[in-house]
């Protein structure tokens, strides 16, 4: 039987950044030492993950090109991640036993509404994202996808003068419906934020695969 590789579900609404966030965060967890593959869902096309295969694998190199996959799921984005995860259980099946040694799958949601969850079949760690473009009031609306992750992302934090979103009031209301739970304010554009989001990662999902001293040395390196 092939090593479990951990895995993280990034899911959120259309347009929040879910793919820049990745985009953001392989190389925030490479220079910690971590190896990455991504799985990137989407209703009728694989556009998402065609420009990270061009971002992450061909300008930056920093993973094959065979490692960023791209699933067209042809029905609602929430299915194939929360009531029917078998197509994704399936690409992560033959991802194991190709690379056991991986540290991390990333698994990208098509974009969905504030109830967008993951199965815990296939994710073990839940970020959702949702922007400040959208108003301050998106942490009050709750919906499961925002009180039951594990960390909740509100990127765009650049926009919050233009838009009159107040980031006061939304770290506030997140902290009043999912209380003990944390939440992070990012700029995905710019990567402002992104790091502590993989340290989020690095200690409540990967803290207990150390990585070694030599591949340590070799991340900063490259």
């Amino acid at each position: 039987m092939a090593r479990r590789i951990p895995r993280v579900g990034i899911g959120g609404p259309v347009g929040s950044g879910k793919t820049r966030l990745i985009e953001q965060l392989v190389p925030a967890l490479t220079r910690k030492g971590y190896r990455c593959c991504i799985i990137s869902n989407d209703v009728v096309s694989k556009e998402d993950a065609q420009r990270m295969q061009r971002i992450l694998a061909t300008e930056a190199k920093l993973m094959p090109e065979n490692m960023i996959i791209g699933i067209a799921t042809g029905g609602c984005p929430h299915t194939a991640v929360r009531e029917d995860p078998s197509i994704n259980l399936a690409v992560i099946d033959e991802i194991e036993h190709k690379d056991p040694t991986l540290d991390l799958i990333i698994i990208e949601s098509g974009g969905d509404n504030t109830m967008t969850t993951f199965s815990s079949e296939l994710a073990d760690y839940f970020i959702y994202i949702v922007d400040v473009a959208g108003g301050d009031k998106y942490p009050r609306k709750r919906g499961l996808g925002i009180e039951s992750c594990d960390l909740l992302v509100i990127n765009k934090i650049d926009l919050a003068p233009h838009v009159g979103a107040d980031l006061s009031v939304m770290a506030r209301d997140a902290k009043a419906v999912r209380p003990g739970k944390p939440v992070e304010f990012v700029n995905c554009r710019t990567g402002d934020g992104v790091e502590r989001v993989a340290d989020h990662l690095a200690e409540g999902l990967l803290f207990d695969k150390p990585v070694s001293q030599k591949r340590r040395k070799a991340a900063r390196r490259g």
